[in-house]
């Protein structure tokens, strides 16, 4: 069953660190990765670009409205995510827990569904 693992981070918390703090910071997780690898767990990891390389769309009585960030009223942005795959509920949150950015960032935990069941 497929869990996806949110990092969500302060927006500001990248260029708050030094370089070797980042590369430390982007090591640990890079080797959490690789260890979900190596259990068969992994389907997908990438970290994600800061809030000001991003654009909201919407698109509303067929008109789109691009919207460039960085985002006035974000606190946080999600960082970066890890696909996986799980059995249970509780063996993704166990793995969340294991996850180096627990320890300074929020990680959350979502099953992959339908919108709607069929």
């Amino acid at each position: 069953m497929p869990y996806m693992l949110l990092i969500i981070e302060p927006i500001d918390q990248r260029q708050s660190r030094s370089e070797a703090e980042g590369r430390e910071v982007y090591d640990r997780m890079t080797r959490f990765a690789a260890s979900l690898q190596e259990k068969g767990l992994l389907l997908g990891a990438e970290s994600l670009s800061p809030l000001t390389t991003a654009a909201r769309v919407q698109k509303r009585e067929g008109k789109a409205r691009v919207l460039d960030g960085p985002f006035a009223e974000a606190k946080e942005m999600i960082g970066g995510f890890f696909l996986l795959d799980c059995n249970t509920r509780e063996q993704a949150v166990a793995i969340a827990e294991q996850c180096p950015a627990a320890e300074w960032c929020t990680v959350e935990v979502r099953r992959l569904a339908p919108c709607y069941e069929r």
